[in-house]
C-alpha cells in the first residue's frame, strides 16, 4: 500500500508522539521540540504523564475535538528512549494500543524549515532525522508528520551540535507561541484529517 493510499481510521484511537531526548540537561534543546508541544497537549488533555509498562515511554490517555463524532480519543507519548531508538517504544505503544499506523502523529524538529514554520504531512523520507529513522524502521514510513522548523545551523556549525543546543535567546522570545501553534496543528489533524490541517497551518 503506498502512502496516497493510506487512510485514516475514524473508530480507531490516535497516538501523538513528541520526539526527543530525555533528562533537564535535553529539555530545551531544538531537538527537543517535540516533547514541547506534547507537554503542551497533555496541559490540555488535562493529565498526568505516566510510565507505560513495559514500554519504555511515558503516555496520558484522554480524548481530542468536542462531543460528538469530531472527538477522538487520543494516546499523548513521550518516548524515554534515547532519539535514535524512538522506533522501539512507538511500535510498543502502537501494538499495544491497536492504532493503525496511519493514525499516528510524530512531531519533531526539522533542519529544513525556518525557525517556527509547520509542515504537515503524510509519510515520506527521514531528512537524516533519527527520530523519524528509527521509527521507519520500525514500522514503515506511512505515519503523520507535524515538522516543527528549526532552521539550518550558522556558518559551520556541525548539525548535531546545532540541534542539541538549546534555542536562542531570540528564539525563545517567540518559542510559546510557535509551540501553541504547533499543539492547535496536531489537534486540527486529529480531527479535522490531513487536508484541512494542512490548509490552515502549512504556512
Amino acid at each position: 500500500m503506498g502512502v496516497t493510499d493510506v487512510t485514516t481510521e475514524p473508530g480507531a484511537p490516535w497516538l501523538i508522539v513528541g520526539l526527543g531526548n530525555p533528562g533537564p540537561e535535553y529539555a530545551m534543546n531544538r531537538h527537543n521540540v517535540g516533547f514541547m508541544v506534547a507537554d503542551l497537549l497533555a496541559g490540555r488533555i488535562g493529565g498526568k504523564f505516566k510510565r507505560a509498562g513495559k514500554a519504555q515511554a511515558q503516555v496520558i490517555e484522554g480524548r481530542i475535538g468536542p462531543p460528538g463524532p469530531l472527538n477522538r480519543r487520543v494516546i499523548l507519548a513521550k518516548p524515554m528512549s534515547y532519539m535514535n531508538l524512538s522506533g522501539g517504544p512507538v511500535t510498543g505503544l502502537r501494538d499495544f494500543y491497536k492504532v493503525p499506523t496511519a493514525n499516528i502523529v510524530a512531531i519533531h524538529d526539522e533542519l529544513d524549515i525556518d525557525h517556527g514554520v509547520l509542515r504537515l504531512k503524510l509519510g515520506g523520507g527521514d531528512n537524516g532525522h533519527n527520530g523519524l529513522k528509527s521509527m521507519t524502521k520500525a514500522m514503515g514510513p506511512e505515519y503523520h508528520r507535524v515538522r516543527f522548523g528549526i532552521g539550518r545551523p550558522p556558518g559551520r556549525m556541525q548539525v548535531a551540535d546545532f540541534v542539541l543546543k538549546d534555542f536562542s535567546s531570540a528564539e525563545r522570545k517567540e518559542l510559546d507561541y510557535f509551540v501553541d501553534r504547533a499543539a492547535d496543528a496536531v489537534e486540527a489533524l486529529v480531527i479535522e484529517g490531513l487536508e484541512r490541517a494542512q490548509s490552515t497551518y502549512n504556512s
